[in-house]
């Protein structure tokens, strides 16, 4: 026992020790600030010597104290100098060839979900983690379907980005590619607290798949993105029906004058396109379902008004959209055409001057490119997006995909800028990854710089499989025809619906999610939906 205290003194004491001979021999007098400076050279040492092995080991974020601070202003090494954050690193001559992808959504886990990853390590960058199943949100907003039924994990699309060592996601956005260097720079996703600071790293690639998607179109118009919510993520479906419900329920307060209500409960949806004629109806549907029973006192004021600038459903034909106005009109929703010209925070202006005074504002008038997919200096296609050709590539830039609503094909290859739908993105995905396990990875030009020589095969060609849109009431639209002017099957009514139904149970992802989609739907039928506000 003895020895052993003699020893634990002796360990205790050689740190101290060191640290007066070290000061002593540069005649330095010994002093506590002195100590705390040596042990604060120390913690540099051990914090920032954080070195990544020629594998491409994860680059890990170190707790953002006061030292990590002083650490990345203070210290840097050779390596860091231009870039002072941790990095993936190029792979090397034993490992395998590493796909860097941007963006979870429709093309990109398509994408994900069918790469080969005994050919190729996989790298997902995007500022969510899980794929949003677009066409059953709007049910979500009422209560028809729980949000979780509708997003489905990233790594549960691709097991290997959570097992395999060297494949990874990245909860970030990425900022910029260097198309020379085969590099992407990023930068984490910060928390609405701020609790965390964005955090910036950068990413090599060999292959590079740009799947970032697009972004609600304003127009310019004055105060939309101040004021309107928009349906393009589960975080915008949760605020709508927070808001819905917060506005039904405010509304039977004591004192709240009739104008107030009327104001208070006028559901205003911009956009006459499937998003918004399908949430237009499972509004209405909500309406006279659930808030006619459970908010009598205020029933007579909740109205719908769907505008458009043309015709609802433009795409569709004649005789569906003649019968989804029809039926949308029947269970209370108004229809309006017109243009929007500003929007404030209680009513809007049309360009005829009318006012629209509203208490829920939903913007669907279609997508265009980000602000990110503007700023890269790639190709465009005509209306902004990335210019690929007919294999998806990216000209003038080696190693470089694009796919989904951020990619357009070029002027030169003759074939049209294809719609922003879920099933051109998936079937893009679809083309891709056969492209990279078949033909990029037998090849073995999964390297950088390796593919110009290979035989790519036949181009992408995408055959349109229809159109299905709900109106709500246990009614749907079923056009099967390949284009606007062509002949095809066409059916509305209830035999459609369970088609719609049925047909977007098979497209969920995975068995979990058809599980909770159905056991949804069952309990709605039965007990009506849920009118809980949370949050």
């Amino acid at each position: 026992m003895a020895l052993a205290r003699l020893s634990r003194n002796w360990k205790q004491s050689s740190g101290t020790y060191a640290i007066n001979r070290c000061i002593t021999d540069k005649d330095v007098p010994f002093n506590a600030e002195a100590v705390d400076k040596m042990l604060y050279v120390q913690t540099v040492r051990k914090v920032d010597h954080m070195k990544f092995q020629s594998n491409g080991t994860r680059a890990v974020q170190g707790y953002r104290f006061a030292h990590a601070e002083r650490v990345s202003e203070d210290y840097s090494d050779s390596r860091s100098d231009k870039f002072r954050y941790g990095n993936l690193e190029a792979t090397k001559s034993g490992d395998k060839p590493r796909v860097v992808v941007l963006g979870t959504g429709w093309a990109a886990c398509r994408f994900l979900k069918g790469i080969d990853t005994t050919m190729y390590n996989v790298v997902c960058i995007s500022p969510r983690n899980h794929m949003v199943f677009t066409p059953l949100l709007a049910s979500t907003c009422v209560g028809t379907l729980e949000f979780r039924s509708v997003a489905e994990p990233v790594v549960r699309v691709q097991t290997a980005l959570a097992k395999d060592p060297n494949s990874y996601f990245y909860l970030a956005s990425c900022t910029s590619v260097d198309t020379d260097k085969h590099e992407v720079y990023c930068e984490t996703v910060s928390d609405n607290e701020n609790l965390y600071e964005p955090y910036r790293f950068k990413v090599a690639y060999d292959k590079l798949v740009i799947a970032s998607g697009s972004e609600p179109l304003t127009f310019g118009i004055k105060g939309v993105k101040e004021h309107a919510l928009f349906l393009r993520e589960v975080s915008h479906a949760q605020e709508i029906r927070k808001r819905l419900l917060l506005n039904l329920m405010l509304s039977e307060t004591p004192g709240i004058s009739e104008e107030e209500k009327e104001q208070m409960l006028h559901c205003v949806v911009i956009g006459g396109g499937p998003t918004g004629v399908e949430f237009s109806g499972e509004l209405s549907d909500f309406i006279v379902r659930d808030v006619y029973q459970r908010y009598a006192h205020v029933k007579n004021y909740v109205c719908v008004t769907l505008i458009e600038a043309n015709e609802i459903l433009s795409s569709f034909d004649v005789g569906l959209r003649q019968y989804a106005t029809k039926h949308l009109t029947k269970y209370g929703v108004r229809l309006v055409r017109g243009v929007v010209k500003e929007v404030h925070a209680k009513k809007l202006i049309l360009s005829d001057g009318s006012v629209v005074p509203y208490g829920l504002l939903v913007w669907s008038t279609g997508v265009g490119p980000s602000e990110f997919i503007k700023q890269l200096q790639l190709p465009k296609s005509p209306g902004g997006r990335i210019g690929i050709d007919e294999w998806l590539r990216v000209p003038s830039v080696e190693d470089v995909f694009a796919l989904g609503d951020c990619a357009g094909f070029l002027e030169h290859t003759g074939r049209p800028v294809l719609p922003a739908l879920a099933q051109v993105a998936e079937r893009q995905g679809k083309y891709l990854v056969e492209l990279f396990n078949k033909k990029i990875g037998k090849q073995n030009a999964g390297r950088a710089c390796s593919a110009n020589d290979v035989d790519l095969g036949d181009p992408f060609v995408y055959k349109h499989l229809g159109s299905m849109a709900s109106v709500g009431r246990y009614k749907a639209l079923v056009d099967l025809s390949q284009t606007k002017d062509a002949k095809g099957v066409s059916m509305a009514g209830f035999v459609s619906w369970l088609i719609w139904r049925s047909a977007y149970l098979t497209r969920v992802l995975s068995w979990r999610n058809r599980l909770y989609v159905m056991i949804n739907w069952a309990t709605t039928l039965v007990f009506g939906r849920d009118n809980t506000r949370i949050g």
